[in-house]
């Protein structure tokens, strides 16, 4: 192996251990309590070497933002690849990313919530997050319905999954109907 190769491998493990850092961090105390200062002393590296990495929190989150994406694309395929039928793939993939949103919600957040400088339903949209989108849109395309767009469909129903999800977290929805919430949207917005 060259230097140049073992350089660059000591690199991504590096930045791997900074987001993985802050994730576990934003997880544990929220993301206020992600700083420059904090991810330094935990990962036992200067704040120099952080910033060789990240211009800053806003980066950090965006790239916990990308991994958060990745595992939610393979967690809804997984999910949906198993499930009988269009009912049932739209059903575990409305179960998989309520369940996701529920125990990731730092991750949640760094995806939809805060700022990671991330662009969205645009040409530089990041791939992950494209792929994410794309793995919603596999099942529910199915089950659009006739003259309906079916990419216009799936951003319906992602906002109704991501309302169920945030209002649900805050307190404003009780978190024991959430099943029944699932079959009225699978029922009356999917109509399957």
């Amino acid at each position: 192996m060259s230097v140049q190769e073992r350089k660059r491998r000591e690199r991504a493990e590096r930045e791997r251990l900074i987001v993985a850092t802050a994730r576990e961090l934003a997880e544990q105390q929220g993301w206020d309590a992600v700083t420059t200062r904090r991810l330094a002393d935990r990962i036992e590296y200067s704040q120099p070497v952080l910033y060789s990495h990240f211009r800053g929190k806003r980066e950090i989150i965006g790239a916990v933002a990308l991994e958060g994406a990745t595992e939610m694309a393979a967690a809804l395929r997984a999910a949906t690849s198993t499930a009988d039928g269009p009912r049932g793939r739209v059903t575990a993939l409305a179960r998989v990313y309520l369940d996701f949103a529920a125990r990731n919600p730092a991750v949640y957040d760094a995806m939809f919530q805060l700022d990671g400088g991330l662009a969205f339903a645009h040409e530089d949209t990041p791939e992950p997050l494209k792929d994410a989108f794309a793995a919603l849109l596999e099942s529910l395309a199915e089950v659009a319905g006739d003259g309906v767009h079916p990419g216009m469909f799936t951003e319906v129903f992602w906002a109704a999954l991501h309302g169920l999800a945030t209002l649900t977290r805050a307190g404003r929805l009780p978190p024991e109907d959430m099943e029944r919430r699932v079959e009225l949207l699978v029922d009356r917005l999917a109509m399957i």
